[in-house]
């Protein structure tokens, strides 16, 4: 069944980057979707009941299908709307594998990878070129979010005269009225992140 023929949902929080992932996908499509605000600290019936092994969010809900995790949820939407299958960007088979397993365990890039990612930058707007695709939406987490993240954290994972093409692009991304109008308020997010500062702190200084 096709996307635009049906009611979609998504199940989710307004604060997290891996909701952001599968908001985006849906509006580069343009489909209309339906956002289901979720209290993680009380979960409902219908997360359960649609998630009930890991019990977490994103669940992008499609007519009798519950389609689980950010990045199956871009493939499915991908699939659904008929697109081309997008490119592999790297064709070290060992380094995308290892970026790959990292975004499925939803851990944020190391140093090792931030480097990757910037030398495939060069010369380009965004990854697959001049549109947003699909490793831009799996990276947006370097985007909004590190940058609430930094700002208590005190550990500045990604800069301009380290990276300047990651930074670039974090500006074009979020810059896109298609991604502009699924980010959650800057104030709202921050405050988020305040109240689970340490653990924030703990998952950034991992990462140097």
């Amino acid at each position: 069944m096709p996307l635009s023929l049906s009611t979609v949902k998504v199940i989710g929080t307004r604060f997290s980057a891996f909701i952001h992932r599968a908001e985006v996908a849906l509006r580069l499509k343009g489909v209309p979707y339906e956002l289901i605000t979720e209290d993680l600290n009380n979960k409902s019936e219908l997360l359960l009941k649609h998630n009930p092994v890991h019990k977490k969010v994103p669940i992008l809900l499609h007519g009798d299908r519950s389609i689980p995790e950010s990045l199956i949820i871009i493939e499915y939407v991908d699939e659904q709307c008929f697109r081309l299958v997008w490119l592999a960007l790297w064709t070290d088979g060992g380094a995308r594998e290892g970026f790959e397993k990292e975004a499925k365990e939803g851990l944020a890039p190391n140093r090792h990878c931030l480097a990757l990612l910037e030398g495939q930058l060069e010369g380009k707007r965004f990854f697959s070129g001049d549109c947003i695709g699909y490793v831009d939406i799996a990276t947006s987490v370097l985007t909004y979010w590190l940058a609430a993240m930094d700002e208590f954290a005190g550990v500045k994972l990604m800069n301009a005269e380290e990276y300047p093409s990651l930074c670039r692009w974090a500006r074009e991304y979020t810059s896109s009225e298609a991604v502009k109008g699924c980010l959650p308020d800057w104030d709202q997010l921050v405050t988020a992140y305040a109240a689970n500062k340490e653990k924030f702190v703990i998952v950034a200084k991992t990462l140097i």
